[in-house]
């Protein structure tokens, strides 16, 4: 079976009409795709909106954030480290010579 192939400006009137608030079950049974398609073409179009750069700078932010918190817990382990080597009594025991 053959995918039917609408035109770009057929689309976006429809997801205008769904924008505006009739369903995609009704536009389905006045024209001929079907909701599922409908809905799809929507989705579609507000991730056109949305755009790549809307997801790429909220993970830059993201990652910014997780990296300012690993560079804090790491200045944590390095002055812990610090402290346990010199107030810990981890320097090596003195050997007697018998």
């Amino acid at each position: 079976m053959a995918r039917k192939h609408y035109p770009d400006d057929y689309k976006q009137r429809l997801v205008e009409l769904v924008r505006s608030g009739r369903s995609a079950e009704q536009l389905s049974q006045q024209f001929e795709p079907a909701a599922k398609t409908i809905r799809d073409w929507v989705k579609a179009a507000d991730a056109a909106q949305r755009g790549p750069i809307g997801d790429k700078d909220a993970e830059i932010a993201r990652l910014r954030e997780e990296v300012a918190i690993l560079r804090e817990e790491r200045e944590i382990l390095k002055k812990a480290a610090a402290w346990f080597a010199t107030e810990g009594g981890l320097s090596p025991k003195k050997r007697s010579g018998s």
